[in-house]
């Protein structure tokens, strides 16, 4: 499965969690948000916990796949036990394609973060990082996602010195930093600088509108969603660029983003809990 399908189911799924997580008439006020990451900006450097590996987040996420792909994964997860030095990258690679297959980040960036380890690829690392960031995205257990950034950083790291104008390794160097509290501003400035050689780089930009929202910047925030939306209607931005449009109280065109986000999703379920969002907006 390509890097840019995961994302986008990591994503819908993402969106998914945040739509009921929320209440239907929560709003975050701009000054409470700005105060929330100013708070983060202090936070102590993620750490790496031990017992979130391999094996602890594969068996937390075979309950939430298809029995006979678990099986399967299960299957190869036994060879891989015994295998030798010659055989265990290959098999490594399958068991991440597979949990790639459910879109399953967690399990998947560690083992590319085996392979990478190997091989010191490019790939491989890149690879690694971008589903570490996205098991951070998906995560609510804080220990998971400290465990998560510091990997990702790590992969990321490796992959900018083997190719230090790699825009992508940028990108998820920013991602993370901001992700782990510790350097905010020091990932804000990679990924402007990656928007500045780029102003349509995807990833960049809307980790940016993301990061605005939290900070309280709607504005801005609309802004970067808004120049995604330009150049290819998806789900995600459309979806923040209603929640940002619902904080500036512009609720004709928070209620258009969302029909345009249920429209995109396609999920009937998803799409019940945005007609609860349009309903209150039109009170």
């Amino acid at each position: 499965m390509r890097v840019k399908q995961i994302v986008v189911g990591v994503a819908v799924v993402a969106i998914m969690g945040y739509l009921y997580s929320l209440p239907v008439k929560g709003l975050v006020k701009p000054k409470e948000a700005t105060r929330g990451n100013a708070a983060a900006g202090t936070a102590p450097k993620a750490t790496a916990n031990a017992n979130i590996n391999t094996a602890s987040v594969s068996a937390l996420a075979k309950p939430n796949i298809d029995a006979t792909i678990a099986q399967e994964i299960s299957a190869l997860e036994n060879k891989l036990k015994t295998a030798g030095e010659a055989d265990k990258v290959t098999l490594q690679r399958q068991l991440a394609k597979a949990w790639d297959s459910v879109t399953q980040p967690a399990p998947a960036a560690f083992y590319y973060a085996d392979i990478a380890h190997s091989s010191n690829q490019m790939e491989d690392w890149l690879n690694a990082g971008n589903r570490f960031n996205a098991a951070y995205k998906l995560s609510t257990d804080t220990a998971a996602q400290g465990t998560y950034v510091a990997n990702a950083v790590e992969a990321f790291d490796h992959a900018t010195k083997l190719q230090p104008a790699s825009l992508e390794a940028k990108t998820g160097l920013g991602v993370a930093y901001v992700n782990g509290g510790a350097m905010p501003m020091q990932g804000i400035a990679l990924l402007l600088d990656v928007v500045k050689k780029d102003p349509k780089n995807h990833d960049a930009v809307l980790n940016l509108g993301m990061f605005a929202m939290k900070s309280g910047q709607y504005e801005k925030a609309v802004d970067r969603f808004k120049t995604l939306i330009a150049q290819k209607e998806e789900v995600e931005p459309y979806f923040y660029l209603a929640e940002s449009y619902k904080q500036l109280g512009k609720k004709q065109e928070a209620i258009a983003a969302y029909e345009k986000c249920k429209q995109l999703m396609g999920d009937p379920v998803a799409g019940q809990r945005i007609d609860e969002y349009i309903k209150e907006l039109k009170k």
